[in-house]
């Protein structure tokens, strides 16, 4: 990178004051971003990340652009970056297609998950509640991590695989997430519950990897004086999970599998 840089350098040197044909350092040196890549995308891209050098003031939407190049020269029919769903993040968070990137940014390209914005007010943390591990989920413990003697309720929510999806027989999932951008917005979830319900304590685990028929791929568990808000709460952290947190579930069935939910055609 510092030979291309003084290479470029040079060349700006010795082109001297013809203001038709002098040419930025910034445009010719450029910048080196990581782009990474989940579930469906990954697969048609054949790898989980990319290292790409663009030009100095180069926006996601060209990064996106590049990476649609080397897809295509994978697999011809690859058409998922006419990106009408795709979502983008910089550095775990958020953005839109024409934000401009930076040297060193790493960039991830979110098949849905349906999309949307989330903040964590400055020093809210909650690492005691949030866990996203490939281990089996004891929903017990993860209950037991609300409890508290001024609660008069505990709701605990648990998703787990079942053994049919639209008349096909179902074998196992597998869930994908990227963290730690996950584990941030499910934290920015449990601030918007606290926020519009008077609750307690809240308890969050999510499995990844593979979770077979039976089991417990998510248990949300949450503690209020009342049941009402309780029960309110997690209804709202479960629907908004499956729209903000970059988690991805693949379904197995007799016969094939596929990831569930809107992914790139191929």
């Amino acid at each position: 990178m510092l030979y291309s840089s003084l290479v470029a350098l040079a060349i700006i040197s010795r082109l001297g004051g013809d203001s038709e044909r002098r040419v930025s350092a910034a445009s010719v040196i450029g910048m080196h971003v990581v782009v990474r890549l989940f579930a469906g995308m990954r697969e048609r891209v054949g790898k989980p990340s990319i290292n790409l050098d663009l030009p100095a003031g180069a926006s996601v939407a060209d990064a996106v652009t590049a990476v649609a190049r080397e897809a295509k020269a994978r697999e011809a029919n690859a058409n998922w970056c006419e990106y009408a769903h795709l979502m983008t993040a910089i550095n775990d968070e958020y953005v839109s297609m024409d934000k401009k990137l930076c040297d060193g940014d790493e960039l991830a390209l979110i098949p849905p998950v349906s999309g949307g914005q989330c903040e964590v007010p400055g020093g809210v943390a909650f690492s005691e509640s949030v866990e996203i591990t490939s281990k089996r989920l004891d929903p017990s413990q993860v209950t037991a991590r609300v409890h508290n003697d001024g609660n008069g309720a505990v709701v605990t929510f648990l998703g787990v695989t079942r053994d049919h999806n639209l008349d096909r027989r179902v074998k196992y999932l597998e869930y994908e997430a990227y963290q730690p951008m996950a584990d941030n917005m499910i934290a920015c979830l449990i601030v918007e519950m606290k926020q519009r319900w008077d609750i307690g304590l809240v308890a969050v685990a999510h499995r990844i990897g593979r979770v077979d028929v039976g089991e417990p791929s998510m248990v949300v568990a949450v503690s209020a004086e009342h049941r009402r808000p309780a029960f309110e709460a997690i209804t709202h952290f479960v629907d908004r999970l499956k729209q903000v947190v970059p988690i991805w579930k693949k379904e197995y069935f007799d016969g094939g599998n596929v990831w569930i939910g809107r992914q790139p055609d191929r």
